[in-house]
């Protein structure tokens, strides 16, 4: 597969990083396989999760197909970079499409990023994930690597403002592989929820406390932060979804 834009896009993010006095911790980047087939499980607390998430496996020489909503591509300016980036569209109304292409891409070899809980977390707590991720990586015969981001949601993500300023530490947890079977998906992601679950946990506590003051509104409100509890994010996406179908409804009216 012939990557033109994707490099070029690289060097640029890595430069906006440096430019954003931004600081990393990455750990773990040695699970990611130098090569073949592999399918990256992020968890998702920012809309520039995709923008960051690539850097796990950029140690090993890796480029990342991450699959996205079909929204994106559907949008005149960012459909075009998502396809020439080779990312996979993922129409939710078509499940077994997104699924037959993620297969095509983890047979050919290529590293592809997932977001099993499918939206962005409010809480800032993993949400529940579909059994997709799993089914994926055993069908295609591949290990399933677990990352957890942490400080991406500082910048840009739901019901709040986007703040870009300087100096933010942004931490990637790169964790063991998996290899599912399949003949359990259940089992196998409630599996995978768990280990990154405890990823989680590590990740905010090794944050560095003064970016992280008690009562900082991206912290899960178990730790002591202002995050609204997985019972209030879901109220909130309800909320989210009656609106935008009533949108829909209006539209079409």
């Amino acid at each position: 597969m012939r990557d033109l834009t994707y490099p070029p896009i690289v060097v640029a993010a890595k430069a906006g990083f440096r430019l954003l006095g931004q600081r990393f911790q990455l750990t773990g980047t040695e699970h990611v396989p130098e090569s073949g087939g592999v399918l990256l499980a992020y968890n998702h607390i920012s809309y520039v999760d995709f923008v960051y998430g690539g850097l796990a496996a950029n140690p090993s020489g890796r480029l990342v197909r991450f699959m996205a909503k079909r929204e994106l591509f559907d949008h005149p300016l960012a459909g075009p970079l998502m396809r020439s980036l080779h990312h996979i569209e993922v129409d939710r109304a078509s499940g077994e499409q997104s699924l037959s292409a993620a297969l095509d891409h983890l047979k050919a070899g290529e590293a592809v990023g997932i977001f099993p809980e499918a939206t962005i977390s409010r809480s800032m707590e993993l949400k529940d994930f579909k059994t997709g991720t799993v089914r994926i990586a055993a069908a295609a015969g591949v290990p399933v690597v677990p990352v957890i981001m942490w400080g991406t949601q500082r910048m840009m993500t739901k019901d709040h403002d986007r703040d870009f300023s300087r100096g933010k530490t942004i931490s990637i947890a790169v964790g063991a592989p998996l290899h599912p079977t399949g003949n359990n998906p259940v089992a196998e992601t409630a599996e995978l929820h768990a280990r990154m679950s405890e990823m989680l946990d590590e990740a905010i506590a090794a944050y560095p406390i003064d970016e992280q003051p008690p009562g900082s509104w991206w912290v899960p409100a178990r730790l002591g932060g202002t995050a609204p509890t997985p019972a209030e994010a879901a109220a909130l996406d309800m909320a989210e979804k009656r609106a935008r179908a009533q949108r829909r409804a209006a539209k079409r009216g």
